[in-house]
């Protein structure tokens, strides 16, 4: 039977007493801080302190914009020392998502991605969900919580983000939770998160991106050597989305010492999640939904399956496992 919002809601707060020192553990980017400002929102005056902590560099201008408009404060996880914390939640991913989770001992997991099987002593997992948002949008509610401008905002931005203004996996859940928020949002405020997206050093890995783009059978090709972020490539994937006759876009690109791979597709018969674990998930982390996917190979591990200094020896690797996966989908 499934729980009420308001039994979540009670469980999740049972996890926490007055005296507690919490970290909100975020990889960053726009649905894990809107979730996590919903986090610090909900302990507001119920523990002695929490603090937003992101694993990841952020340098992604809409991200960052974000972070600065709505005035989120975060530290970055360098700076701070697990025992700082007695309590930690992790928001919009799972423990096993990436390593650097590690120095930290999940006590809540909340998430929409699917379930890894990670174990905390409160979970909330709901891959069906378009966002995390949406759920921590629920909790909110049922806390009868009026969200302030800047964090109706931000969940606001969150869900549209994630769900690719709902055409991407989506419930009538997140729908509600968007409605709600549509009445509290600064619609000008999203506007101005969403269209800082581009670092005019980004547009050299665009012409690349054309320069030398391999289309077969509707799929695009693209591997950008080294890339200053990450962030890069799937700009670039979503844009090669845009062109009528792609079906798939596949960008990779070499960024701190790893392969980075992001995938996406037109969700029509497709899972660019299964592709992503079943072609590189046995020699790095992969994972993500039906239209959109990523996956990180360690460039130690990666050298022993291929050349990786060779592009083109890369690029066909990479080609042919997605092909292997992509054939018959």
């Amino acid at each position: 039977m499934a729980l009420s919002t308001a039994e979540r809601l009670r469980r999740f707060h049972e996890q926490f007493s007055g005296s507690d020192n919490v970290a909100v553990l975020i990889n960053a980017d726009p649905d894990a801080i809107a979730s996590a400002m919903a986090v610090s929102r909900l302990l507001w005056h119920k523990v002695a302190s929490t603090t937003i902590v992101h694993i990841n560099t952020i340098k992604r201008p809409d991200n960052l914009a974000m972070i600065r408009l709505l005035g989120v404060n975060m530290a970055y996880v360098d700076k701070v020392a697990a025992k700082q914390f007695n309590r930690v939640v992790i928001v919009d991913s799972q423990p096993d998502h990436n390593p650097d989770f590690a120095a930290f001992k999940a006590d809540v997991v909340i998430d929409h991605h699917p379930d890894t099987g990670c174990q905390a002593s409160y979970m909330d997992i709901r891959p069906q969900y378009g966002a995390t948002a949406s759920i921590m949008t629920e909790y909110l509610r049922a806390a009868k919580i009026k969200p302030s401008v800047k964090l109706a905002t931000g969940l606001y931005h969150a869900i549209k983000t994630d769900t690719s203004n709902f055409e991407r996996q989506t419930l009538i859940e997140d729908l509600r939770a968007f409605q709600f928020l549509f009445r509290h949002a600064n619609k000008h405020l999203a506007r101005k998160i969403e269209q800082a997206e581009l670092r005019p050093d980004f547009l050299k890995y665009f012409k690349c991106a054309l320069k030398q783009t391999r289309m077969r059978k509707g799929r695009v090709f693209v591997h950008l050597g080294s890339v200053v972020n990450a962030d890069v490539c799937v700009l670039i994937a979503d844009f090669f989305m845009r062109v009528n006759s792609v079906t798939w876009s596949v960008i990779s690109g070499i960024c701190e010492r790893k392969l980075i791979l992001i995938l996406r597709n037109d969700g029509i018969r497709k899972n660019a999640g299964t592709v992503a674990i079943q072609g590189f998930g046995q020699i790095g982390s992969a994972g993500g939904h039906k239209s959109m996917a990523r996956a990180e190979i360690a460039l130690t591990e990666l050298k022993k399956h291929i050349d990786y200094k060779d592009p083109k020896k890369l690029k066909s690797w990479i080609i042919k496992h997605i092909e292997q996966r992509t054939d018959k989908k």
